[in-house]
């Protein structure tokens, strides 16, 4: 039975929000460390995989790649922290976001001109979001 201090999967799931399939895959790719193991072979995390997987999952949400957070935990090391390093992949996600956005806002206009002209036409024998579907 773990101890007040280690985790059982099912509860680092529980605590951080990430799935169970999740913490196995990012344990299989090498992004979290493999936990201890009791002498019955039952795995038991501690609070520096709580935090580690904290600290993907935010990466994560923020639209950050794996290999991007790959690259972040390894700065966030006390011996090797870089903001400059830090720093060029933020920006370099940065200017991604700003990309996409663009590119959402161009959808966007888009879909509202053609659903604009939909107007209430019923059975019309053409359709503006139909014809923009098969365009090629």
């Amino acid at each position: 039975m773990p101890s007040r201090k280690e985790l059982t999967r099912g509860r680092l799931a529980e605590m951080t929000g990430v799935n169970l399939e999740t913490i196995r895959y990012y344990e299989g790719i090498g992004l979290m460390p493999d936990p201890d193991r009791t002498p019955a072979g039952h795995r038991v995390y501690a609070d520096a995989h709580r935090r580690r997987l904290s600290f993907i999952r935010r990466g994560r949400e923020l639209g950050f790649g794996v290999e991007e957070v790959r690259a972040l935990l390894g700065l966030a090391e006390p011996q090797r922290r870089s903001c400059d390093e830090v720093r060029a992949i933020a920006a370099a996600h940065l200017q991604d976001v700003r990309a996409r956005i663009a590119d959402l806002m161009r959808l966007e206009s888009l879909l509202a001109t053609t659903v604009d002209g939909c107007g209430a036409r019923g059975a019309a024998p053409s359709c503006p979001v139909l014809d923009l579907l098969e365009s090629s």
